[in-house]
């Protein structure tokens, strides 16, 4: 009995054997059902197996549901082009690029893998007392900064930078930090060295910073500045975005003002606004 079946079914398909079931006879929103319950590399990865996960992997609800929740306001401010003539997968992979926005001073990014909102806001954004004044504050060049330029204290006896943005988050907790270093780096016969020469005045009283968002949360922290010859992330404080549609204004700063003795040799890179 067997062998006639067989033999039937060897009929039925013009004398060739039944082929097997393979992945890529699933059916096309299927696969981009399950892909929508992977992270974005994994994504990437499967829509290489054959066309059928490879159509899938372009489904825009598969794309919309790694994107953050206000990410229109996003496309909208940082993209500059009509959301309808982008692809959902085209419009996730542009915002996870440094995307430059008021003369370049500031950058937003999604992470790759959870889609989360990074912001980068360089030294050339912040309002640093006594930025004019060349004996004091330099900008200077470096390979370091993702802006390509930082502010360097040579020596002052007021530190205060303060700075401001406002955008709309997407909703979660955020922590907000500036990215310092002690001592001038430079390269010598392709090494990296750091000259300490100017490094003073900072472990006899802490550094306070400050934030305050225009939803009434605040922080305040203090610390002394350490860790010469490296970059560092000094936390200023967390605050929470429970609306992802509305605007928030965050105000931060960094202040040494005690007179009694100078500062010098510091290095000024950005404040990092990132997930917390």
């Amino acid at each position: 009995m067997g062998a006639g079946f067989s033999g039937f079914l060897a009929e039925s398909n013009g004398g060739s054997p039944p082929t097997k079931p393979s992945l890529g006879d699933l059916p096309e929103n299927c696969v981009s059902s399950i892909l929508m319950h992977l992270d974005p590399p994994e994504i990437c990865k499967l829509a290489r197996l054959n066309r059928a996960f490879r159509a899938a992997s372009w489904a825009d609800f598969v794309w919309e549901s790694k994107l953050p929740s206000n990410y229109m306001f996003l496309v909208n401010k940082l993209l500059h082009q009509d959301p309808q003539n982008l692809s959902k997968k085209g419009i996730y992979a542009r915002l996870c690029q440094p995307n430059p926005f008021d003369d370049a001073t500031k950058e937003v990014w999604l992470d790759k893998i959870s889609g989360k909102l990074f912001i980068s806001i360089s030294s050339k954004a912040l309002r640093i007392t006594g930025i004019d004044d060349r004996r004091y504050w330099n900008f200077i060049p470096t390979e370091e900064s993702r802006f390509h330029t930082i502010a360097y204290l040579q020596q002052i006896w007021w530190v205060q930078i303060v700075g401001e943005i406002e955008l709309e988050f997407p909703e979660g907790k955020y922590g907000v930090f500036f990215r310092l270093q002690l001592g001038k780096a430079s390269k010598r016969f392709g090494r990296r060295v750091c000259n300490f020469d100017q490094v003073h005045g900072w472990d006899i009283k802490p550094v306070r910073f400050q934030m305050s968002v225009s939803n009434g949360q605040r922080a305040i922290s203090e610390c002394y500045l350490h860790e010469a010859g490296s970059w560092e992330h000094y936390h200023v404080g967390d605050f929470v975005v429970d609306n992802p549609n509305t605007t928030t204004k965050i105000n931060f700063s960094m202040i040494q003002i005690d007179c009694t003795h100078t500062k010098g040799g510091l290095c000024v890179d950005s404040v990092l606004i990132c997930p917390s």
